[in-house]
C-alpha cells in the first residue's frame, strides 16, 4: 500500500481562453487536465464559466452557445474517460427557463454533481443577474444534462477514500457567511472556488486576505482558480490567479498577468485539517448552527500513485523568516516580561535570584529579568544572578556568565558547588571518580538548593531556565534544573533561544552585546563532566541527545497535529535531505519518541511560566499525558 499521510495533491487551473469559442475552451481544459493527471493531482478545479469564458456578456442568452457548451462538455467527458482525476469545470446549465452558472464536477466520463452559484454579483461591470439565476431560488434536484441524469445542488459535499471537498463560486467567497463556511461544518476538507476576479488595484492584497482568513475559520484548505489571459478587456482585466491555501496559509501561487496558461499545483495535508477540527471546540460546537443536508456525492476509487511533494517545510517550523522574525522575537519577549512582572507583583518579591552557567538559556532568562526590572522600574541591583562553577564549567563559560551579569549591572554572587558535592558523594557513599547519572544529577540538585535558599534569604522567586526542547526530551535533573518558581522559558524551544538572545544584543549596550554573541557561538552543554586536556567543554547536548533542529521539527508536527512518527519522519527525509540520513534521522526520531514517553512525570509537575506560541507542554492545559504512557506503538511507528 503507498502512504500519502493524509497529503491530496490538488490544482488550480488557469488555462488561456477564447470568448464564446467552446471547442478551443474544451480542448486547453482537456490538455491540462492530463498534465495534472500525469502529476498525481487528484482533484482540479478551472475558473468560473471556463467552458465558455465569463465575458460572454448578452451571448449566455443565445441558445447556441448553451448547446455548444454542453456538446464539448460531453466530447470532454468522453475524452477523458481514462483519467482518474476529479475536474471541475464552469460552464453555463440551461435549466428550463433558467441558466445556471454552476460548477460540473466529472471523473471517468461521469458527471458527479452540478453546484449552482449562490449569490450574483449586481455590479456595475458585472451584471450576472442579467443572464443567470441565483441557487436561492432553485430546488435541489435531479436534472438531465449531457445525456446523463444529475443531482444539481448547492449543498454538495463529494467524497473520495481521501478526502471530502466542497464547491463555491466566485461571488460567494465575498458574502458575510459564504457557502463555504456550512461545507466545512458539514465535513468538506478543501473548497475549490471557481472564480472571475477582475484586477484592480489594491484588489488582489485584499482577495488574498479574505481566502487566507476563510481557509482558516474553516480550518479547510481552500483551491481558487480565476480566469486570466484571453478574456474580454472591454472594460475590465483579468490577472489569472491561481491559489491554494492550507488552514491560513498560502502554499502556491500563479503569476499575475500571466500571458501563457498555468497549471499550479500542491498538495494539501488532509490529516493535519482533521487533526485541527477534532481539537477545536468552537469549530465543532458551531456545526450545530448549520440546518440545511448536505448531500454526499462518493466517487469511484481512484488508482494509488506514489506521491511527490512539492510543497515545501521549513525546517525551523518556531523560527519566522525575515522582518516576521523581528516582530516575533518582540511579542515573545514581551509575553515573557509581562507574565515574570504579575507573578512579582502578584508575590511581593523583593529579588529575583537564578543561576547563570554562560550558556544560552540561562541568558535568556536573565534578560527576561532585566527587562522586567527596568519595566516595573526596579533596581536591577535586586537581580541576583549566581554563578556557580562544577566540575565541568569552562573558563569561556564562567567568563562569559560574569561579564554579562556585570555588563547588565545585575549583583553577582559566586558559589562553587565542588565542596558540596565532594560532601555529598562522601555521606551516600558515591566514588568522585565514576561519572555517572548520580555525579551529574548531584550537581544539578545542589544548585537548585543554592538558588531556593537564597531566595528565602532574600526574599525572592527562582526564577527557571529550562526550555521546551528540554522539556520535551526530559533533558533536565528532576528536583534539579527542573525545578523553580517561574519558568520564562517554559515554552520557547531551543532553535528560537538562540535568536531572542541575538535580537535582545542588538538593542544592548556594546559591553553586553560582545558578551551576548560570544554566548551564542558556544555549544550547548550541561557542563557536568570535567572539560578535557584543552579546558574546552567535552559534554555537547546534541552529540548525546540529537541535533535540536532535528528535535525540534519533531515536537512542532508531533504535538501541533497529532502526527504519527512515519509521518513526521517522511516530512523530515523531505526537508532535511542532504543534510541528515535516512538513517539518522530514523535514529533521533526513536530516540525523541522514547524520551517523550518516559519524561512524562517531568513534566507533570512544572512549574508556572508564560504560554508564548501554539505548542507548550504545561500539564495544566496544553499537554495532559499520563506519566506511565506506553510509547510501544509510536517507537514502532519510528522505525519505519
Amino acid at each position: 500500500m503507498i502512504m500519502n499521510y493524509g497529503f491530496v495533491k490538488v490544482a488550480a487551473a488557469v488555462p488561456s481562453v477564447k470568448v464564446a469559442d467552446c471547442k478551443y475552451n474544451a480542448r486547453q481544459i482537456e490538455q491540462l487536465s492530463v498534465i495534472a493527471d500525469g502529476k498525481g493531482v487528484r482533484v482540479i478545479a478551472f475558473p468560473e464559466l471556463s467552458i465558455t469564458g465569463y465575458t460572454c456578456g448578452d451571448l449566455f442568452q443565445q441558445q447556441l452557445l448553451l448547446d455548444t457548451a454542453e456538446v464539448e462538455l460531453m466530447q470532454l467527458l468522453n475524452n477523458t474517460r481514462q483519467l482518474d482525476i476529479i475536474v471541475i469545470i464552469g460552464a453555463p446549465v440551461f435549466l428550463g427557463a433558467e441558466i445556471i452558472n454552476a460548477a460540473v464536477v466529472i471523473q471517468h466520463g461521469n458527471i458527479l454533481g452540478i453546484v449552482p452559484k449562490t449569490y450574483l454579483p449586481n455590479y456595475k461591470e458585472f451584471y450576472e443577474k442579467r443572464w443567470f439565476t441565483s441557487a436561492v431560488g432553485i430546488s435541489d434536484q435531479m436534472i438531465h444534462f449531457c445525456g446523463q441524469s444529475v443531482m444539481l445542488s448547492s449543498h454538495l459535499l463529494f467524497e473520495t477514500p481521501e478526502v471530502t471537498f466542497g464547491i463555491e463560486i466566485c461571488e460567494d467567497l465575498w458574502a458575510p457567511i459564504p457557502p463555504s463556511s456550512y461545507l466545512a461544518l458539514k465535513g468538506a476538507d478543501i473548497i475549490f472556488n471557481l472564480s472571475a476576479d477582475n484586477d484592480i488595484i489594491g484588489k488582489h492584497r485584499y482577495l488574498c486576505s479574505l481566502i487566507a482568513q476563510q481557509s482558516a475559520r474553516c480550518l479547510a484548505g481552500y483551491v481558487f482558480s480565476s480566469c486570466g489571459f484571453g478574456e474580454s478587456t472591454t472594460d475590465v482585466v483579468f490577472g489569472g490567479n491561481g491559489l491554494i491555501y492550507e488552514n491560513g496559509t498560502l502554499l502556491a501561487r500563479s503569476e499575475r498577468f500571466c500571458f501563457e496558461e498555468q497549471l499550479v499545483v500542491s498538495e494539501i495535508d488532509v490529516e493535519r485539517i482533521r487533526s485541527e477540527r477534532r481539537t477545536n471546540s468552537t469549530f465543532i460546537a458551531n456545526k450545530t448552527n448549520v440546518s440545511f443536508e448536505v448531500k454526499k456525492v462518493v466517487t469511484e476509487l481512484m488508482s494509488e500513485k506514489p506521491l511527490v511533494l512539492t510543497r515545501k517545510f521549513d525546517p525551523c517550523p518556531f523560527v519566522p523568516s525575515g522582518d516576521k522574525l523581528k516582530e516575533h522575537c518582540e511579542e515573545i519577549f514581551s509575553i515573557q516580561t509581562a507574565g515574570l512582572a504579575k507573578r512579582i507583583v502578584h508575590t511581593h518579591s523583593k529579588t529575583v535570584v537564578l543561576g547563570i552557567s554562560g550558556g544560552l538559556d540561562s541568558t535568556l532568562a536573565l534578560l527576561v529579568c532585566v527587562k522586567t526590572f527596568d519595566k516595573l522600574h526596579l533596581d536591577r541591583h535586586n537581580i541576583i544572578s549566581v554563578t556557580m562553577p562544577g566540575f565541568g564549567t569552562t573558563d569561556r563559560t564562567y567568563s562569559n556568565a560574569v561579564n554579562l551579569i556585570h555588563s547588565l549591572g545585575t549583583t553577582l554572587r559566586e558559589i562553587s558547588i565542588a565542596p558540596a558535592c565532594y560532601q555529598h558523594f562522601s555521606d551516600i557513599g558515591h566514588d568522585e571518580e565514576v561519572h555517572d547519572v548520580t555525579y551529574e544529577n548531584s550537581q544539578a540538585r545542589e544548585r537548585t538548593q543554592i538558588l531556593m535558599d537564597i531566595a528565602n534569604q532574600e526574599n525572592g522567586l527562582v526564577i527557571g531556565t529550562g526550555d521546551l526542547s528540554e522539556l520535551a526530551l526530559g533533558w533536565a535533573t528532576y528536583n534539579g534544573d527542573h525545578i523553580s518558581m517561574y519558568g520564562v522559558n517554559c515554552s520557547i524551544p531551543k532553535t528560537l533561544v538562540k535568536y531572542l538572545v541575538e535580537w535582545v544584543a542588538d538593542y544592548t549596550d556594546s559591553k553586553s552585546k560582545e558578551t551576548l554573541k560570544d554566548i551564542i557561538n558556544t555549544p550547548i552543554s550541561p557542563e557536568l563532566i570535567p572539560a578535557n586536556e584543552n579546558g574546552t567543554i567535552k559534554q555537547k547536548t546534541e552529540d548525546i541527545v540529537g541535533p535540536y533542529e532535528l528535535h525540534d521539527f519533531f515536537l512542532y508536527y508531533f504535538i501541533r497535529f497529532g502526527f504519527r512518527p512515519s509521518k513526521i519522519y517522511f516530512l523530515a527525509q523531505q526537508t532535511f535531505g542532504g543534510v541528515y540520513s535516512d538513517d539518522i534521522i530514523r535514529k533521533w526520531l526513536h530516540t525523541f519518541m522514547h524520551r517523550f514517553f518516559t519524561q512524562q512525570f517531568k513534566r507533570s509537575c512544572l512549574p508556572d511560566g508564560p504560554k508564548v506560541g501554539s505548542v507548550s507542554l504545561s500539564p495544566r492545559g496544553d499537554w495532559r499525558m499520563p506519566s506511565d504512557a506506553v510509547s510501544t506503538a509510536w517507537e514502532e511507528d519510528s522505525e519505519v
